[in-house]
């Protein structure tokens, strides 16, 4: 076994199986990977929302990587033991015009910069945002030549967001090509079940990665397997229950009236309802088999917010 560090830059922004390898290494080995934000480094503590406007969006998701799994050949499994993520001490959340779940009702752009303790943040008060670091997006290179945005996730890995992906976890991917040419980026230092305003906390990260090879062993999408909870006991939730035909818009209303209710409540202004949301939010499916009417609820967790008695 022996361990390799990989700095961020040159990042790529695209799914191309014909990129030339960072890094080779063997299965067993580890790699501390350092990783930049989603925006690749163009977002700074401080920057201002007319400066944000500007980034170049083509540098979306720019990932660190691919590295080359010596013997990984297509029709075999990569697992990837999740070692560590660590955020470097500051984020960022936005809503963009045209973009988010609850787009017609946040259309107007805005920015919120995040200062992260180790192990929560207090940016938004009076909340108090716990964070358990990830990187949104970990894959491998498509089966198929030519450039591949990561905006959409698929069978490879790529942008799933899945927040169970922070350290202690263990992830397994179907590799495509040769060397599998896994790439890791877009880290948050917090994100809940949806990521509703677009945005987790954006930040840039290091993450240490284990990584194993199962010969001969076909999986046809992603696998998970996750660390043992922290906490054994809820502090309980406030929860917004939604049931109608259409789930997504069921959704979108237990969403809507879950930042009414921070609004009411706890006195959030709604845009920094719309970024507690889309950082501490659960979105949940309760019910499928009462058809054609789907229940969705929308948690947060007790331990975010100040004591309140509702009515």
């Amino acid at each position: 076994m022996a361990e390799h560090h990989l700095p961020a830059q040159p990042t790529h922004s695209r799914w191309n199986r014909n990129l030339p390898p960072r890094l080779r290494i063997a299965p067993g080995d580890i790699v501390h990977f350092k990783c930049v934000d989603s925006s690749g480094s163009q977002v700074r503590p401080g920057m201002r929302l007319a400066e944000f406007l500007n980034i170049d969006r083509g540098l979306i998701h720019a990932l660190t990587g691919p590295i080359f799994v010596e013997g990984a050949a297509p029709g075999d499994v990569l697992q990837i033991e999740i070692l560590e993520v660590a955020h470097k001490g500051w984020g960022w959340s936005s809503v963009i015009g045209g973009l988010g779940f609850l787009k017609e009702r946040f259309s107007e752009p805005f920015l919120f910069h995040w200062e992260l303790d180790a192990t929560e943040t207090r940016s938004l008060e009076p909340a108090v945002v716990p964070l358990r670091p990830f990187c949104g997006v970990m894959g491998v290179a498509q089966a198929e030549d030519g450039e591949f945005r990561t905006r959409p996730p698929g069978h490879f890995g790529g942008n799933m967001d899945v927040r169970e992906l922070c350290t202690g976890s263990t992830l397994y991917l179907p590799v495509m090509n040769a060397g599998a040419l896994f790439s890791a980026g877009d880290a948050h230092a917090a994100q809940g079940d949806g990521e509703v305003c677009i945005n987790g906390i954006e930040c840039p990260a290091a993450a240490t990665l284990r990584f194993h090879l199962h010969k001969g062993r076909s999986l046809s999408g992603p696998m998970l397997e996750t660390a043992p909870a922290q906490k054994a006991i809820s502090d309980g939730e406030w929860i917004v229950v939604e049931s109608g035909p259409d789930a997504v818009a069921a959704a979108r209303a237990a969403t809507s009236r879950m930042i009414d209710l921070l609004v009411s409540r706890w006195s959030f202004q709604d845009i920094h309802a719309y970024l507690l949301c889309s950082v501490a939010m659960n979105l949940r499916w309760s019910q499928v088999v009462n058809e054609p009417i789907f229940t969705v609820s929308a948690a947060i967790s007790k331990s975010v917010l100040p004591p309140r008695k509702l009515f």
